[in-house]
């Protein structure tokens, strides 16, 4: 099962998020959402991680889900692969979080404190604490935005490669719109707490930043959050 959401709901005091919200995620699909700041966006990650119970609405989602937020939040008095299985069931297993630590390049640092790590080596051990569960779904809470450039093009890479390998349907919160034409199958542009407008990238993997069809797609996603794409009005 994929992800069903109708009608959802949530308000916060006398403030209403979400309104009336449907979307659906098929099994195995990277789907990215943009939106405004305050629009509803982490809201919405956080019920499908069923880290937010208080709404109206039907959610369906599937049982094995994993999250990586901004923040890798790593336990600082835990060495690297013992953040990796923490919660878990059962004994830490050594040898298993070393087999997603070894997938995102990180094999020799199953042993080192957190405190040691970059920000792109934290960031890369929060994404296999949540591959170790082996989801179904994953949802990423703008996991590349505190990451400097360089940083952040091969965690893209990164991401996109772990996707591909392991088939699960993804959900990436982020205010880069290049990105999310970037990893995406379908990017969703939320406004007024339902999803306002949607594009479906049917564009080759990786894919280039100047083709003609990646470029319109960007034109379109900007202007639908009301900025001006000015490589665009140059071109």
């Amino acid at each position: 099962m994929g992800v069903q959401v109708r009608g959802l709901r949530r308000q916060f005091g006398d403030r209403l998020v979400l309104d009336d919200l449907d979307l659906d995620i098929q099994p195995g699909k990277f789907v990215a959402l943009l939106g405004h700041s305050g629009c509803g966006k982490s809201t919405l990650l956080r019920i499908l991680a069923g880290l937010d119970p208080d709404i109206d609405g039907e959610v369906w989602v599937p049982k094995e889900r994993a999250v990586a937020f901004q923040a890798p939040r790593l336990m600082p008095w835990k060495r690297v692969w013992r953040n990796v299985v923490l919660g878990l069931p059962g004994r830490p297993d050594r040898a298993r979080a070393e087999k997603y630590l070894e997938e995102v390049g990180l094999t020799k640092h199953a042993g080192v404190w957190p405190k040691t790590l970059s920000g792109g080596e934290a960031q890369r051990v929060s994404l296999a604490r949540a591959l170790v569960r082996e989801p179904d779904l994953l949802l990423l809470d703008e996991p590349f935005g505190a990451l400097d450039a360089l940083t952040r093009a091969k965690a893209q890479r990164l991401v996109a490669e772990l996707w591909q390998r392991h088939g699960c349907a993804v959900l990436l919160v982020t205010h880069d719109v290049e990105e999310s034409l970037l990893l995406a199958d379908r990017v969703l542009v939320m406004d007024g707490g339902r999803i306002a407008h949607e594009i479906h990238v049917d564009l080759p993997r990786p894919r280039d930043v100047g083709d003609p069809a990646f470029v319109s797609a960007r034109a379109r996603l900007l202007s639908w959050l009301g900025v001006r794409d000015a490589s665009a009005a140059s071109a």
